[in-house]
């Protein structure tokens, strides 16, 4: 019985992953709305060894419209730069000399479209992860010596429950995102 519960105990923690993974991804996607975890994953050469944006820099957004980015030295104003244009978000870097500014545009419907579709295939990804979970730990229980096949079932079925629950989060995750991308 005990071993059920560690089983348990270990996929709903695994979801758990998932969920926090997924919502982590939805951030990065633009929403017409300045957000500093726009620029997460640019990855920027700092001393020949790539660092993150926001480990090499502060990222502020003073307005819906606008992004700040005030590296650590100026040196890097040129690497930060490139590494946005490399990164190929459609945004265009420009910089004072102090700092980098970075002005987001208005999203045309065609793309705010494309951004729905790559939240849905991003919110897919986490329900097919919490699918995965859900029948690795099926088979481990069914592996269990010593439970009886009543357990077993009733183990499974909590599996299955927590699938759903993860599942529906899932969904609202992107109803949320989607809201967000298609207010004008």
């Amino acid at each position: 019985m005990e071993e059920i519960e560690l089983f348990l105990e270990e996929a709903k923690d695994q979801m758990n992953k998932t969920i926090i993974h997924v919502g982590g991804e939805l951030a990065k996607i633009r929403a017409g709305k300045a957000n500093p975890a726009m620029l997460d994953g640019i990855q920027v050469s700092y001393y020949g060894v790539m660092s993150p944006l926001n480990q090499i820099s502060s990222i502020t957004s003073p307005d819906a419209r606008t992004l700040f980015i005030k590296p650590w030295e100026k040196t890097l104003i040129q690497e930060i730069e490139k590494a946005i244009m490399i990164a190929n978000l459609g945004l265009t870097p420009q910089n004072d000399g102090q700092q980098i500014i970075i002005n987001i545009p208005m999203l045309t419907e065609e793309r705010r479209r494309q951004l729905v579709k790559q939240a849905s295939h991003e919110c897919e990804q986490g329900k097919v992860s919490v699918r995965s979970i859900r029948k690795e730990t099926n088979e481990q229980l069914k592996k269990i010596k010593g439970v009886s096949e009543d357990d077993v079932k009733n183990a499974e079925d909590t599996v299955q429950k927590l699938t759903d629950d993860f599942s529906s989060r899932i969904d609202s995750l992107l109803k949320k995102k989607e809201a967000e991308i298609m207010t004008v």
